[in-house]
């Protein structure tokens, strides 16, 4: 008999969950292989199960009743069946980036090996291989619950939500793998075609016959120029970590502040798991895992954050002069491997039709290009990728073992396995010790390799001005190095990542280790994992400031500790690092303007704190006028000095004529924009930056990354004021801040865009007013937490 099971559960007395013992005891199980799911206040759950089949299982359930649409909507795309069912021309989220469905379609099929992952997964653990196991069946129970016809409105009777298959599981796996890698390119591997040839348009208008001097079709789609990051790609995070010597209370710190979208595949969720005896964890995640990502246990909290490895390289193959389709290894012609993908596409008529594109493969893996970066296939050259994080399946016995860690220490040995697939971990723990560790898929090249392997200057020069490593590929002896202690062959062993456990404070805002304590130097690492003595990002030297001033007590707080209330107030006061570099020298400028334009810019600036708070006035000029200036040729005054990284590349270079003449455009086109636009100049940020949601249009404060705003908020879309204002649609996701005592963790923390992804949903953006306003949320741990925020009734599960 099918049970139907309310989207959102109703607001009752809770009864009979919690264990009626004191202090830290766990929630009581269900039945062996039976799970049992609490809701808490905005839809927090709490799930209860006696093994990891079974914890995965719940997850994958109470996830859907919150998710299934954007669920099923995933799977499509790693079906490679979006043209089939949404038309191949419209625009569809493949890991980070927007293209043509058919393009998605294309590079999934080309990419996916079932048998393959299939294989690779047999290495997991059992509790690994159980948790697969359970979360899809635990998702196929809640579409068989519920069915189609009460599915929420957007896939309401939907012929494309279909259950989920074991391969399914692991293609979903597999993409959160290589979005930072081979993932980010697929459209510069559709565009990758042999000199001389013609080729379908995989969903760009226009294509046109590619010669050996044009370099290659579809230029302005394949570029992929974004890679490593622009400055508002959506992923990036805050993450310090504070040892005995910097809290009040002699225990660790820990703030985790990831910048994610707020929509699709990488839209957090929060959740508590419990099996007794053997795991109790709490915290969030990004797609579908049977365990938590960043998060926190009795003894150790940690996050993420984006790290600057490098997840690839790119080979540059010497092609045989009577083929452009083989190349030469160790001295003889080998052919590339062309491979027909076939597509099911629904044209205009609703007749489905299909559709062919060949892709091509060499020794070192796929074939690509990006020709604005001059990374072209033509009669000499072609280019192709070779990504360490494809068939990783070994982040999540990573994973379950960190939920598991009781200390620091036990949570780096957890990351021993070169599993974490791109990102660095931050952590304290109750004794007080907090670390800073890059243990993530880094291919082992060195300086040496580097310089012995260079390709043509072309591409040798890409490491230094687009961080993207590129290697001679007609040489086996220019593969990536196999240490013996590696745990993986190919990749850099744990002992030579950076690692710092420390009891004061650690730190990282997505630029290398160099200054993850700035009173530290890591030797010797492989510059594949980081550059250092180059500039920082504005969140870095802004990030260090703040830190350095709370712990001599000079930022105004009380004190000179970084507790809870701390480290939240300093997050959330929303300081612009670009403001406080360059806004006096603007407004010196504006002493001596007689443009009516550029003198009621600077009135609008007159009385701005430079914070991005939602009362700021000014905030919204000064982030049109930043985000065209910074972009101006010698525009800093003060240039980087690599002895003083905070404090440099600093001020506006007015003195230059060129520069002066830009940088007043940049001004006078950004008062425009915003008048344009139908806002004042010296609109408050509130009224311009905001969501519109189910409950209105709530205010949002916080900053773009190239105003270095700690509390990262953007767009992901064309940059600038609209007549719409500026529509966040990702930074501070989940934030957490978890401090410990005698009996575990103090946590709290925020999840902004809320439980569920339905609009319907009442757990949809209901925590984004707390984050408007700057309330935090007790995060409900421990069991007497739990029954105080309970929110209807226990939901059992017999499998």
């Amino acid at each position: 008999m099918k049970t139907n099971v309310p989207h959102i559960l109703a607001l009752t007395l809770f009864v009979g969950v919690v264990a009626a013992v004191a202090g830290c005891a766990s929630i009581t199980t269900s039945p062996d292989g039976n799970v049992q799911i609490q809701r808490t206040k905005y839809g927090v759950a709490h799930i209860t199960a006696s093994n990891y089949e079974s914890i995965a299982y719940g997850i994958a359930y109470a996830h859907a009743q919150d998710n299934v649409c954007q669920t099923a909507n995933q799977l499509v795309t790693i079906r490679g069946e979006r043209s089939k069912f949404f038309g191949p021309g419209a625009r569809g989220l493949l890991g980070l980036r927007q293209m043509a469905n058919e393009q998605i379609d294309f590079f999934i099929r080309f990419h996916m090996d079932d048998a393959a992952l299939l294989t690779a997964n047999r290495t997991a653990s059992a509790n690994a291989q159980a948790a697969s196991k359970g979360y899809v069946a635990g998702f196929n129970r809640f579409l068989s619950d519920t069915g189609a016809n009460d599915l929420p409105l957007p896939c309401r009777g939907a012929a494309w939500v279909r259950p989920m298959s074991e391969g399914d599981f692991y293609r979903l796996q597999e993409l959160t793998m290589i979005q930072v890698g081979v993932g980010f390119f697929a459209d510069a591997l559709l565009a990758a075609q042999p000199p001389a040839t013609t080729v379908a348009s995989v969903g760009i208008p226009n294509p046109v016959r590619q010669s050996s001097v044009e370099g290659s079709i579809l230029a302005e789609q394949a570029g992929t120029d974004a890679y490593p990051y622009p400055d508002d790609v959506m992923l990036g995070s805050n993450g310090w970590a504070f040892g005995k010597e910097s809290t009040p209370n002699g225990r660790g710190l820990l703030l985790g502040n990831p910048h994610f979208p707020w929509q699709g595949d990488n839209r957090f969720w929060q959740m508590h798991l419990v099996i007794p005896g053997e795991l109790e964890v709490m915290g969030a995640s990004i797609g579908h895992v049977g365990f938590v990502l960043i998060g926190f246990n009795r003894d150790v909290a940690w996050t993420h954050t984006v790290s600057t490895g490098k997840r690839f390289t790119l080979h540059e193959l010497t092609l045989d002069p009577t083929d452009p389709t083989a190349y030469l290894f160790d001295g003889a012609s080998r052919k590339m491997v062309s491979e027909t993908i076939e597509i099911e596409t629904l044209n205009a008529d609703g007749k489905l039709a299909a559709k062919r594109q060949t892709m091509w493969r060499s020794v070192w893996g796929p074939i690509l290009v990006i020709p604005r970066r001059g990374l072209t296939w033509n009669a000499a050259t072609a280019y192709a990728i070779k990504d360490a994080n494809a068939s990783n399946v070994r982040s999540a016995d990573t994973w379950i073992a960190m939920n598991k860690a009781r200390s620091v220490d036990e949570l780096r040995a957890a990351l021993g396995n070169s599993a974490i697939p791109w990102v660095n971990t931050i952590a304290a723990d109750r004794h007080g010790q907090a670390m800073y560790a890059d243990l993530s898929v880094v291919p082992d090249i060195g300086d040496e390799q580097l310089q012995r392997c260079a390709p043509s200057k072309t591409a040798a020069a890409l490491f230094a001005s687009a961080d993207i490593a590129v290697l001679d590929g007609s040489r086996s002896s220019c593969d990536w190095h196999r240490d013996p202690v590696a745990p993986v062959p190919g990749l850099i062993p744990p002992n030579r990542m950076p690692v710092l456990v420390r009891n004061d404070w650690v730190q990282n805002s997505n630029d290398s280790y160099w200054l993850s304590n700035p009173g530290v130097t890591i030797p010797n690492i492989s510059p594949m994992v980081g550059q250092i003595k180059i500039p920082q990002r504005l969140r870095t030297r802004i990030g260090i400031e703040e830190i350095r001033a709370r712990l001599s007590g000079n930022d105004g707080l009380s004190g000179n500790k970084m507790g809870p209330g701390e480290a939240q107030a300093v997050l959330f006061r929303n300081r612009n690092k670009a403001a406080q570099l360059v806004v006096s020298d603007l407004m010196s400028a504006c002493a001596t303007a007689t443009d009516s334009e550029i003198r009621e810019g600077c009135a609008a600036l007159q009385g701005w704190d430079y914070n991005n708070n939602i009362d700021s006035r000014g905030a919204p000029l000064f982030k049109e006028f930043w985000r065209a200036a910074s972009e101006i040729p010698n525009v800093w005054r003060v240039p980087f000095n690599a002895a003083d990284p905070i404090n440099t590349p600093a001020g506006l270079n007015l003195g230059d004529s060129a520069v002066r003449n830009q940088v007043l455009d940049a001004f006078v086109n950004a008062v425009r924009a915003l008048k344009k636009a139908g806002f004042r100049a010296d609109a408050a940020l509130g009224s311009v930056q905001f969501r519109n949601t189910n409950l209105g249009r709530i205010a949002v404060h916080g900053g773009a990354e190239f105003e270095g705003v700690l509390n990262k908020v953007g767009m992901f879309g064309p940059a600038g004021v609209t007549e719409n204002g500026f529509i966040v649609d990702f930074g501070t996701s989940y934030v957490q801040t978890v401090t410990f005592d005698d009996h575990g963790p103090l946590a709290q923390g925020l999840l902004t865009y809320g439980q569920s992804s339905d609009p319907a949903s009442s757990y949809a953006y209901d925590q984004l007013p707390s984050y408007s306003r700057k309330q935090w949320i007790d995060l409900p741990f421990h069991p007497r937490d739990v029954e105080a925020q309970a929110v209807g009734p226990v939901l059992r599960l017999h499998r």
